[in-house]
């Protein structure tokens, strides 16, 4: 039924502890209470992933995945806890309930998982990668790929410009 053929390699364990701190940086950012370990766990939970990205052959998007997601999200969000007033922040209280059907939810969506991808099955790849992915990036982003880029740089800003409106308070006037 279900035929496994796995060596125990070097890459296999890299990433399978890389998956499995991936995972218990998530899971501990959803059962954190305080806001900054649940922002610590994302950066780890955030490396973990970059270090995914250099075991599947993604020099470049692990590289932007330190550089921007680590590096800038984080500390953003850090700086955003850190400016924000938490004192009156209460503890939820304890729903067993919830809690039970979140897991069995769970459980479901993993056996369902393990149901799909048993017998599937994988083509082979077909073309080999450029021998240079981070210059054949750029290459697609500056050529083809010119105008849905710039595109992308506009509606950042825009979003950006909005999340400024937004997060501006006005002063009540005396």
């Amino acid at each position: 039924m279900m035929n496994f053929n796995i060596q125990l390699t070097g890459e296999f364990i890299a990433f399978f502890a890389l998956a499995v701190c991936a995972i218990v940086g998530a899971v501990m950012a959803l059962n954190f209470t305080k806001v900054v370990h649940t922002a610590l766990s994302l950066a780890f939970t955030f490396i973990a992933l970059a270090g995914l990205y250099v075991v599947l052959d993604a020099e470049f998007v692990a590289f932007v995945q330190v550089l921007l997601y680590v590096g800038a999200i984080t500390i953003l969000m850090i700086f955003g806890i850190m400016m924000t007033k938490h004192q009156g922040e209460g503890q939820e209280p304890a729903r067993p309930l919830l809690e039970t059907l979140a897991a069995v939810g769970c459980l479901c969506l993993l056996a369902i998982l393990i149901f799909a991808i048993r017998d599937a099955d994988f083509p082979a790849e077909t073309a080999s990668l450029p021998a240079d992915t981070t210059r054949e990036i750029g290459m697609q982003l500056f050529t083809r790929m010119a105008v849905p880029f710039e595109l992308v740089s506009v509606l950042l800003t825009v979003a950006f410009i909005g999340a400024i409106a937004l997060a501006k308070k006005e002063e009540d006037p005396k």
